[in-house]
């Protein structure tokens, strides 16, 4: 086997979409995964971000993502009952895919982006990805394989890969290695890293399972997520193919014993609101716990680690996986800068410089989530149930307060678009504040940091489809005079396209001439004129002005 410059352990989504990006960027990549090419994915994240979407359309991979998961014309809607068959206590409107583009009323909709959320199930995104990789000449993916007795140095980082088909052992060298391999991460034990945090918020019983029948039962429209609540058991329920799968989650009370001692069917049947004969079919099970752990480094020399490597939390606003990928997009860019030629090895240092306060921040968001949704579970009145007006008045109030709580989540355009890197080496802050975000809020902003804020051209065509690949310098007033910045990109071998840009109506790039975007579309800096000293302000993004302290 050649030794790779870029070896990936985990082919699960984050890691898939970490080397389909390198290999876009021009980087060969081989990625290591202990299962079979065609074994599924565990049904575990539901929910693709308009984020990770954005990242799918720039590789080409949207539609195909789009177009996958649930029928078309089956609500993608959130609803919450008393049971799975019971009263329906309040809904949460997302429009199903074939509405997605189309839908104007609504908290999921009118996102500031050409990609909003989709939701589909992992079982049929990895798929996707794994495909599109392995087509890919650039990707060389083993499977069935582990890996073994990591050893990171200053010049790379060494490993044996055990094929677990025949048990060979082969030793591998490599320039840079990540770790996209979970919670139980080799890579991160290899470089040192600790977990610490919450270790334990909740405990979840997990269940997939087929029941052709269910679906026909429900008091009110299908939905893509179920929540049951009532003075018994609270669990939720998601919709896998629109037809007979689904994934029930029991959220096991405080108290109550381990896993085994806990009665899955009754649970599962209590949750679903079906009697002793309903037949159902257990594909698999898998029990979890709720966390917010984040390792206290992200990096030792020449090897990374990313997703849940790197940090675990409860999965509120399917942000686990999609965080994973942020960390992937991060990380990609900077390694491909480096490797293709046109940025110090210093650039590195802003993986964990940018991605750990952003994990932190994001992991307190799910955290918070997560306790006010435990409260309210702790707090479901005995009449919820009941005829009457008390038992009305009851579901009322509760149907009330759970779609405060959890509108949040499922319309979190703040995890997507808020989020800001504050204490980057290789972004140029010119002192303005950051706006302030919360999981379902946040104020677009040209402050350096901040996402890109997306617009649409006056042609139709979205901004970032008209972007260039690596850095685009956005001029919104073509009488300003950019060569002297576009001749130091050209001197230090920075990939730059300068596009001019209609100014919009909206006043979010009001008072901004120039708005230079990095390759993962946040901003880098912004000003009226050119700077002082273009070639200083381009080292300082590519990393340049990190080597030189």
């Amino acid at each position: 086997m050649n030794d790779p410059d870029v070896l990936i352990v985990g082919a699960g989504p984050v890691g898939l979409t970490l080397a389909i990006d390198l290999a876009w960027r021009g980087i060969a990549v081989t990625v290591v995964e202990t299962r079979a090419p065609a074994a599924p994915p565990e049904p575990k994240c539901n929910h693709v971000a308009a984020r990770t979407m954005e990242i799918f359309r720039r590789l080409g991979l949207a539609d195909k993502v789009r177009n996958a998961g649930l029928p078309a014309d089956y609500p993608h809607d959130v609803s919450y009952r008393t049971s799975f068959t019971g009263q329906e206590l309040t809904r949460i409107h997302i429009p199903c895919r074939r509405d997605r583009f189309t839908a104007t009323e609504g908290p999921d909709c009118n996102w500031p982006t050409p990609e909003p959320p989709h939701r589909i199930n992992q079982i049929f995104l990895e798929p996707i990805l794994f495909a599109h990789a392995a087509g890919q000449p650039r990707i060389r993916i083993i499977n069935r394989t582990t890996v073994e007795d990591v050893v990171v140095a200053d010049d790379g980082a060494r490993a044996s890969l055990r094929d677990l088909d025949t048990g060979t052992v082969t030793p591998v060298n490599c320039r840079y290695l990540i770790g996209c391999d979970g919670a139980r991460s080799i890579v991160r034990k290899a470089i040192g890293a600790e977990l610490s945090g919450d270790a334990v918020i909740q405990r979840v019983q997990s269940t997939y399972i087929r029941a052709p029948g269910l679906i026909d039962r429900q008091q009110t429209a299908p939905a893509w997520g179920t929540g049951s609540i009532n003075p018994r058991r609270s669990g939720m329920v998601y919709a896998i193919d629109g037809r007979e799968r689904w994934l029930v989650h029991n959220y096991l009370r405080p108290g109550e014993g381990d896993f085994d001692e806990v009665d899955r069917d009754a649970c599962l049947r209590t949750i679903l609101g079906v009697e002793d004969g309903f037949n159902y079919e257990i594909i698999s099970k898998e029990d979890w716990y709720g966390r917010r752990l984040i390792a206290d480094r992200f990096r030792d020399r020449c090897a990374f680690i990313v997703g849940d490597a790197a940090h675990i939390w409860v999965p509120y606003a399917g942000y686990g996986m999609n965080a994973g990928i942020a960390d992937a997009m991060n990380l990609s860019w900077l390694l491909a800068a480096h490797l293709n030629g046109w940025a110090p090895s210093a650039i590195l240092d802003a993986y964990q410089a940018e991605r750990w306060p952003i994990t932190s921040q994001v992991s307190r968001f799910a955290m918070s989530h997560a306790e006010a949704e435990i409260r309210r579970r702790g707090s479901v009145p005995d009449e919820i149930e009941q005829a009457g007006p008390e038992g009305e008045r009851a579901r009322r109030e509760v149907g009330r307060l759970t779609y405060e709580i959890n509108v949040q989540q499922y319309a979190c355009a703040g995890l997507n678009f808020g989020t800001y890197y504050d204490r980057s080496p290789i972004i140029a802050y010119d002192g303005a504040a950051h706006p302030a975000y919360t999981m379902d809020s946040y104020t677009p902003s040209t402050v350096p940091g901040c996402r890109t804020p997306h617009l649409w051209c006056r042609d139709g065509g979205s901004l970032y489809d008209a972007m260039g690949p690596e850095f685009t310098l956005l001029r919104f007033d073509p009488a300003t005079d950019v060569a002297a910045l576009d001749v130091a990109a050209r001197l230090r071998g920075v990939p730059l396209k300068v596009l001019d840009v209609e100014r919009p109506d909206s006043a979010i790039y009001d008072g901004d001439k120039l708005v230079l975007s990095r390759p993962d579309q946040h901003v880098a800096w912004r000003s009226n004129k050119l700077p002082a000293d273009s070639l200083a302000m381009i080292d300082r993004v590519r990393g340049a002005a990190i080597q030189a302290r």
